[in-house]
């Protein structure tokens, strides 16, 4: 594997520091618990600013009570509340659930659609979370960017962009297409277990010679 010819965000380092995560990171993928398309949808909603061992604490009990999009979108928010309340902003996130479940009723037939650009419509599904989605469930070759993802590529130099939307696409200028769907459970778990926010483990990583960040923490 190596880095694209039309980068547009040259970086001599790109096609090291990929082959070093396919080569390490091969069997890389959500940590989130789920069975079908709409469970992953909740989750990835819930795991907004929370961590997955959190969402994955409290999805459970949630996907017992409301299996389906039909019995979400007839239930009140005083109903989904208490199964999600450990989470963060549980009030916005009950109400962005039985908001999406409502409009896959109505608009998808109940069916979580495949395409980015209609899960974005949904309520409560940004573009991260409509990029898990597509990637995971429908293998669409996309790059969702996270906090995580948003700062492991800017400390490896893989781009400078300001925004999450900017260095998506700087990284889909440098990892193939092919490759763009693995590639954000590379970063998110880089991110979440090695090159962490405040004390990066910098003498353990394995990209630390690519690394312009290495050590300066």
């Amino acid at each position: 594997m190596c880095a694209s010819k039309n980068n547009i965000f040259p970086n001599p380092r790109a096609g090291e520091i990929l082959d070093w995560f396919g080569k390490n990171m091969k069997g890389a993928e959500t940590e989130l618990h789920y069975r079908n398309p709409f469970q992953l949808l909740v989750s990835v909603m819930l795991s907004a600013q929370c961590t997955d061992k959190r969402v994955n604490m409290v999805t459970p009990s949630l996907f017992a009570k409301f299996p389906t999009p039909e019995i979400l979108a007839s239930s009140s928010f005083e109903e989904v509340l208490p199964y999600i309340s450990s989470v963060t902003f549980p009030n916005s996130k009950t109400r962005h659930l039985i908001e999406m479940s409502r409009k896959l009723v109505s608009d998808y037939k109940s069916k979580v659609p495949s395409e980015v650009r209609e899960l974005e419509k949904l309520p409560g599904c940004g573009r991260k979370t409509a990029n898990v989605v597509a990637s995971v469930c429908f293998g669409a070759n996309v790059i969702a960017v996270d906090t995580h993802v948003f700062r492991v590529s800017h400390r490896l130099g893989l781009s400078d962009g300001k925004t999450p939307l900017a260095v998506e696409n700087d990284l889909n200028g440098i990892i193939p297409e092919k490759d763009r769907g693995r590639a954000h459970h590379w970063l998110i778990l880089h991110g979440r277990y090695v090159c962490t926010a405040r004390k990066p483990r910098c003498s353990e990583c394995g990209l630390s010679k690519w690394c312009p960040s290495a050590f300066s923490f």
